[in-house]
């Protein structure tokens, strides 16, 4: 994964939560791993310390702070948090089903899953995420060239950070398919527009015991 003296940007979904084992929208509720979960961390550090990154940064919400907690061991570093790669906060939606999100808000639901804006729900608006989550990783990079920088964060915040990372529309493209928990994806700058800040996609949703 770490050629030497390239630039890389690894970013890793946390480990399996109940909230992820019963489709429930988590957002920035703080949930922490569950069994699974921290089993699909532990595996994942066995892997990444056979070719450790140099630096690991996570979102401070309990179960990417774990996550990157067990990474960080096994490769003996320390884990820093930054609130740039927290999960997309979905206001009051936050620990529903999808059916009952469909149900109580027909037509927000509609919305959402179009990838419309929805007002008056406290739902943070995807090319918000995607900006917020891009600008971290692009000031991680440049104070550490030449380095493989790993981020722990959340699905929705990845794929969108991925989206705008590649300079895609984060309203309207929908290629880019969400990373299953304790998976990653692997970026390098793009070099023929280095003042753009954007990025390629290297690999995507590798499992924890890809090597």
């Amino acid at each position: 994964m770490r050629p030497a003296h390239r630039t890389r940007l690894v970013l890793v979904r946390h480990g399996q939560t109940d909230h992820n084992r019963e489709g429930r929208l988590q957002g920035q509720v703080d949930i922490p791993l569950n069994e699974n979960g921290r089993h699909q961390a532990e595996t994942l550090a066995r892997t990444v310390a056979a070719s450790p990154p140099d630096v690991i940064v996570s979102s401070p919400l309990s179960r990417a702070r774990d996550t990157a907690g067990a990474i960080a061991r096994a490769c003996g570093l320390q884990v820093t948090t930054d609130e740039s790669f927290l999960e997309r906060s979905f206001g009051q939606w936050e620990g529903l089903r999808g059916e009952d999100i469909r149900s109580r808000w027909p037509s927000e639901h509609a919305d959402w899953r179009a990838h419309r804006p929805i007002t008056g729900l406290d739902i943070e608006d995807r090319p918000e995420v995607g900006e917020r989550v891009a600008a971290g990783c692009r000031r991680l990079l440049e104070e550490n060239p030449e380095r493989t920088v790993m981020v722990v964060a959340h699905g929705a915040a990845i794929t969108l950070g991925i989206t705008a990372l590649l300079g895609l529309d984060m309203r309207g493209f929908r290629g880019i398919a969400g990373l299953e928990n304790c998976h990653r994806s692997v970026l390098e700058p793009l070099h023929a527009e280095p003042t753009e800040g954007l990025m390629r996609l290297l690999s995507h949703n590798l499992p924890p015991d890809f090597t």
